[in-house]
């Protein structure tokens, strides 16, 4: 059997188009990104939109609830769908919020999407005080049901913070190595080797902003940095999460990055010039390109077995281990 595929982080405008997709390219379970800025009620209602994708496309796709949904879906000819979000406003200011919305099947929580929040810091802030009190008994509740704390929008202190204070290891779903590419939302070398060393993972991102030389960056050249990571991080820290925004609409970026906390044009990672979605790399336009980063892999000195870890097998373990109640 091929070794599983798993992408830990997308957030495309869903579409049957883009399930059949995810099947031709034998993805086994994808982890989407249900709030950006939604409170509780508005992400209430984006888990029944997907309820409605799960009845409407049952031959496709499945809800993922534990790492066996994954085999599950693997089994049945489906790709397991996992909940997360990108900000902490779905709790809103109410920590009992946590264990209901893993519940309803949230499985990752970023504390911060680039701002303050009432958590973290986010990486966009010229100030970084961490964790704040109320990130801390967050993080406790959030390890206490098995919701994984994502700070891939995260600042330096925040980060390690988080780290320092989650007794189960964190996740940064969807970064690369600032030393690579310098872009704010990517990682320093010291909050990966913390990562690393805390049992984590960091999923790496195929979003151009993210990528040195963005949109043209090679395959090899993004395996090139997948190797070098490996010599930081170790092989059983990282897998792939591609951040993939397919079918979105430019306007999108605008609501990522704007939505009603300004009314100015904030235009993020990208410039004036550049303010919509990139192009993504030819080599992973869609859910069909995840399977060829094995060839890249291979050429840069992964063995058969380092590669499946690196393009599911680690993701799957960390799943096994993190969905659950705390121990």
């Amino acid at each position: 059997m091929s070794s599983y595929l798993i992408d830990c982080l997308q957030y495309a405008n869903w579409s049957e188009k883009i399930f059949r997709q995810m099947r031709e390219g034998g993805v086994d379970a994808v982890h989407v990104t249900i709030a950006y800025h939604e409170d509780f009620r508005e992400t209430v209602r984006n888990i029944a939109d997907w309820n409605l994708r799960f009845q409407r496309h049952s031959d496709l796709i499945m809800q993922g609830f534990t790492g066996d949904d994954v085999r599950r879906a693997r089994e049945t000819g489906r790709t397991a769908i996992f909940f997360g979000f990108q900000t902490p406003a779905p709790i809103e200011a109410d920590i009992g919020l946590v264990e209901v919305l893993h519940r309803l099947g949230a499985r990752f929580m970023q504390l911060t999407y680039n701002n303050q929040s009432l958590l973290a810091t986010g990486c966009y802030e010229a100030e970084d005080p961490g964790l704040t009190r109320m990130g801390r008994q967050v993080v406790a509740e959030m390890n206490r049901v098995g919701l994984v704390v994502d700070m891939s929008h995260s600042s330096e202190r925040s980060t390690l913070d988080a780290i320092e204070h989650s007794a189960r290891p964190i996740a940064i779903t969807h970064a690369n190595p600032a030393s690579w590419h310098p872009a704010r939302r990517n990682k320093s070398d010291t909050v990966l080797r913390a990562l690393a060393e805390s049992g984590g993972m960091l999923g790496f991102s195929v979003y151009p902003h993210h990528l040195k030389g963005g949109s043209a960056c090679t395959l090899d050249d993004f395996c090139t940095m997948i190797a070098r990571t490996a010599e930081l991080m170790g092989v059983e820290r990282i897998g792939i999460g591609t951040d993939l925004c397919q079918d979105q609409p430019d306007s999108v970026v605008e609501w990522m990055r704007a939505y009603r906390w300004t009314r100015q044009i904030d235009y993020g990672e990208g410039s004036a010039d550049a303010a919509g979605f990139p192009d993504q790399p030819e080599w992973f336009a869609d859910n069909r390109g995840l399977r060829g980063i094995a060839a890249g892999l291979r050429r840069v000195g992964f063995s058969e077995p380092e590669t499946d870890r690196i393009l599911g097998g680690n993701w799957l373990d960390f799943f096994d281990q993190s969905f659950g109640p705390q121990a």
